[in-house]
């Protein structure tokens, strides 16, 4: 069986990488299960975002700061604007975000994205949107956030697999399953989308890449 770890230590020495406060994130994430994007589909979508020439960045969900450190790194001209409902995560990912240096490329708001969009003007628009909070509320994300999507934008949805369940929602537990049929519904919902053109990837726990038409 191969070694993840090893394979992910060979890659980053690949691409000349000694990002050791992304180590100590990841560590962190690890030790407190701190759901963190995995690095496999981040490095996805890293490159995606790269070809796309990405610049101004929404993201549901900060967490720890991971994923919008992440990309302010690897992009040069981005600026990254994430929002995290969690006051102890907030307060963790505007610590990193001071360690990191990147202050001047993100923009960290504590506060539920469902209840209003305080942090943005009507006129801001954004080449993505990158949804990964509660799985349960995804639609609700995108429907809010959408209009802020420029033309040709993306919408990168995080674990659209979930664990493998999606595509066998019958083998869910009882207490996971209602979240399955949610996932699963916003699933149908990219797919049927008058607006959007909907890629499913299987890398990390699913990736939806969904480009507004």
């Amino acid at each position: 069986m191969k070694d993840q770890s090893a394979i992910q230590t060979y890659m980053e020495f690949l691409h000349g990488r000694d990002h050791t406060l992304f180590r100590n994130m990841e560590a962190l994430a690890q030790h407190e299960n701190i759901p963190i994007m995995e690095k496999d589909a981040l490095e996805v979508v890293l490159q995606l975002l790269k070809l796309h020439d990405s610049r101004c960045i929404l993201e549901i969900g900060t967490a720890i700061g991971y994923s919008a450190l992440r990309m302010a790194s690897a992009l040069p001209d981005v600026h990254v604007t994430s929002v995290e409902k969690n006051e102890a995560a907030h307060a963790r990912a505007l610590e990193f975000r001071e360690r990191s240096g990147l202050a001047d490329k993100t923009s960290f708001y504590a506060g539920d994205a469902l209840d209003g969009e305080p942090f943005l003007d009507e006129e801001d628009e954004f080449d993505v949107l990158f949804i990964d909070a509660a799985k349960g509320r995804y639609r609700d994300f995108f429907d809010t956030y959408f209009p802020y999507v420029k033309k040709n934008g993306l919408v990168i949805s995080d674990n659209v697999f979930f664990r493998g369940l999606t595509a066998e929602p019958e083998k869910a537990s009882g207490r996971l399953r209602p979240m399955v049929d949610k996932i699963r519904a916003y699933n149908n919902y990219l797919s049927a989308h008058p607006d959007v053109r909907t890629s499913f990837l299987p890398v990390g726990d699913g990736l939806a890449v969904s480009t507004k038409i």
